[in-house]
């Protein structure tokens, strides 16, 4: 009997979960651990979408099966949020399937279009399943860069002529997670007109739509016209309303690519618990004070981790979107590789971050910092940050005046 999976072989070791689990046994150790490493919302949704939850949870008809499409209710106030958002008209029937977190989308979709060779083009670095969830499916991943500049089209033009077999797929998501880049409704234009010239599909998650920084608001592919030929797009509560744990999500566009993932989720979930369906309606449909108390939350974390983190020695650039920082190894330390480096400020200054090789090879050379501690906690961070860079004989000094 053989123990080498196929698929399983496919999969490289998780280098965050190293970290992972180095942060869970000092935790159990007792260790005050600053934890800005996993993207978890540190604060509850609105307390009307609780109460929504708690009603509905109550009725007794409401614990059966529910629906591996999403209930009517959740696909139109999914549709309606398209409208008033982005001025995008979607089909509720044909258009949307709820998912159980992008993530499970992701999957669940690159399940259902691929086949083992398949060539799928995908960011580098990138959320570890725009990749992961092809390489399980088969696919073989062709990278492009995640940087949404000229680089990108070029690789992606050298992508579809060398490549063989042809490219069927491509993966992209900004706000970009891990980096933080954004692109504006003219790239997508781009992005649209080059995939229908070469029969590609396009994935683009927008989980981090909500969370952006100057004043500008984040576009969705599907705002370009034609979009919905060629094009499905991934968004989440999970940020927009600190619904992480509650798993709901949603596909949006292109029907034969919907149709695809709803019939592939027909075989494997009954959907998420009717309650938290009725719950998300409410969150979609109800009040939207959260989002923009949100925004400037994430806004205020930024801010004060560019300047605490930059006076303790580590400069690290402001991002525009997202709840992360993309933050390049300091100098003096640089030799350490992420993975090491992540590690030791995990041992010496009890801050955990995420290494950027987790999420590519390109992302060497960086850690993605998480903004999901409060001010002081952050500040406090830095502090130990700061301890550590001075034990390894970086000067804050040399680099910023206290």
């Amino acid at each position: 009997m053989s123990e080498e999976f196929y698929r399983i072989k496919r999969l490289p070791p998780y280098v965050i979960a190293e970290v992972n689990a180095m942060r869970a046994a000092a935790r159990a150790a007792g260790e005050d651990i600053i934890d800005l490493g996993m993207g978890n919302p540190d604060l509850p949704p609105p307390a009307h979408v609780i109460d929504k939850l708690c009603e509905v949870a109550r009725k007794p008809d409401a614990h059966g099966y529910s629906a591996s499409k999403g209930i009517p209710g959740l696909r139109r106030a999914q549709a309606n949020y398209y409208q008033r958002r982005f001025g995008v008209e979607v089909d509720a029937d044909r258009e949307i399937v709820v998912t159980l977190g992008s993530k499970e989308g992701l999957a669940n979709l690159a399940q259902a279009i691929t086949a083992p060779g398949d060539v799928v083009l995908a960011p580098n670095p990138s959320y570890p399943i725009h990749t992961f969830g092809f390489i399980i499916a088969g696919a073989t991943i062709r990278s492009v860069p995640t940087t949404p500049d000229e680089r990108y089209f070029e690789a992606l033009d050298r992508a579809v002529k060398f490549t063989v077999p042809k490219p069927s797929v491509l993966v992209m998501g900004y706000p970009s997670n891990p980096t933080a880049e954004v692109v504006d409704l003219a790239f997508y234009e781009r992005v649209v007109a080059f995939a229908k010239e070469h029969g590609l599909w396009v994935l683009s998650d927008l989980a981090y739509s909500e969370i952006y920084f100057d004043g500008v608001p984040t576009p969705s592919i599907l705002q370009v016209p034609g979009a919905k030929d060629v094009a499905v797009e991934f968004t989440s509560l999970s940020k927009t309303y600190s619904m992480a744990g509650w798993r709901m999500g949603f596909a949006v566009g292109n029907p034969t690519l919907i149709a695809a993932l709803t019939r592939v989720k027909s075989y494997l979930d009954y959907g998420a618990f009717t309650p938290i369906q009725a719950a998300a309606v409410a969150a979609i449909n109800g009040p939207q004070d959260i989002i923009e108390a949100n925004r400037q939350l994430y806004r205020r974390r930024r801010d004060v981790l560019v300047e605490s983190f930059g006076r303790a020695g580590w400069d690290i650039p402001p991002p525009r979107a997202s709840m992360f920082a993309w933050a390049p190894l300091p100098p003096a330390l640089a030799h350490l590789g992420s993975l090491e480096f992540s590690k030791q400020l995990l041992t010496h200054a009890g801050v955990a971050v995420a290494p950027g090789v987790g999420y590519g090879e390109d992302g060497e050379g960086y850690v993605r910092i998480a903004m999901v501690e409060n001010e002081q906690r952050i500040r406090q961070a830095a502090r130990n940050v700061r301890r550590y860079l001075a034990s390894m004989g970086v000067n804050a000094g040399a680099t910023r005046a206290v």
